[in-house]
């Protein structure tokens, strides 16, 4: 991303299978050994990603809002809300300012994800 990042900024987004912070999963105590929530995986989306000069959009435009993206099929973990935030949009710092708003349309629900929306600036 970063040799592309020469060229152009960079738009990541996707599942990148990690709930990077407390606020991103459900019952962060519980599930601190959970894949997804371990503290290598997280420190490894620190160190690859935001410590690179990526950001993550949701989290700069919603710092204190719990939303999540995924919701495991059992114990009906969508229904109860109980779920993690591994979708992402993640940009170049050089156009972090130029966006506008990073959602979750957590109310879309055709399969244990639901889709994310990124608006810029033009």
């Amino acid at each position: 991303m970063k040799e592309l990042e020469k060229s152009k900024p960079v738009i990541l987004t996707g599942d990148l299978n990690c709930a990077h912070q407390e606020i991103d999963i459900h019952d962060p105590a519980g599930n601190s050994r959970s894949a997804g929530f371990t503290k290598e995986e997280r420190k490894s989306f620190e160190t690859n990603f935001l410590s690179k000069g990526f950001v993550d959009t949701f989290r700069k435009q919603h710092p204190d809002v719990v939303g999540y993206s995924y919701w495991g099929y059992r114990h009906n973990c969508r229904k109860t809300n109980r779920g993690w935030r591994l979708d992402y949009f993640l940009v170049s710092e050089s156009i972090a300012e130029r966006v506008h708003d990073s959602y979750i349309l957590p109310d879309v629900s055709a399969s244990d994800h639901s889709p994310l929306g990124l608006i810029l600036k033009l």
